[in-house]
């Protein structure tokens, strides 16, 4: 029971990993191309690796592999948004067909407060 969990969580994890490399391919900037790395693939390789958990079970091989997904749980959103804020901050453009430029907001509202 458990390796046919582990193999249908695997199957899934693959999925959402193929989906953020389309999405890495055809989404128009790299604000998009980020946000699609970040949730899909952090997602599938998460899934990917607890299925492998529950393929070998609780022994070395499973603590590493959620040991794993806990380290990219961590680390992968703190890296896409240390990439987009370095990405805006050097002046790459958002895509035309962006409506909101949320951070761009929030800067003027933050340099109008320290204006008062």
């Amino acid at each position: 029971m458990n390796e046919a969990i582990g193999a249908v969580l695997m199957t899934v994890g693959v999925l959402f990993d193929l989906f953020g490399c389309i999405g890495l391919v055809r989404l128009p900037d790299v604000y998009n191309r980020l946000q699609a790395a970040t949730k899909c693939v952090t997602l599938g390789t998460c899934m990917i690796l607890i299925g492998v958990t529950f393929m070998l079970g609780i022994g070395s091989a499973g603590v590493r592999a959620i040991l794993c997904a806990v380290f990219i749980l961590l680390t992968s959103p703190v890296a896409a948004h240390a990439l987009a804020r370095a990405a805006y901050h050097s002046g790459i453009r958002l895509w035309e067909g962006s409506v909101v430029d949320a951070y761009a907001e929030h800067e003027q509202r933050d340099t109008e407060v320290e204006v008062r």
